[in-house]
């Protein structure tokens, strides 16, 4: 439980990041977001996941 929660942590201190560093470009890019279809947004969403998940296994196996 104590490396979710660190994990968590990680993934809002750099969301929290990208943010407060271009700000400008995170509204664009949010923009951009709600006119895409819904259909693509799952797609990218998934795939995020899945190369989130092949970091978090390739970065466990490692001593």
């Amino acid at each position: 439980m104590l490396e979710l929660t660190a994990a968590l942590g990680l993934a809002l201190v750099l969301e929290g990041a990208a943010y407060a560093l271009f700000p400008r470009q995170m509204k664009r890019l949010v923009a951009l977001l709600v006119t895409q279809r819904e259909a693509f947004v799952r797609f990218v969403g998934l795939g995020a996941a899945l190369f989130g998940l092949i970091l978090v296994i390739l970065a466990k196996g490692m001593p």
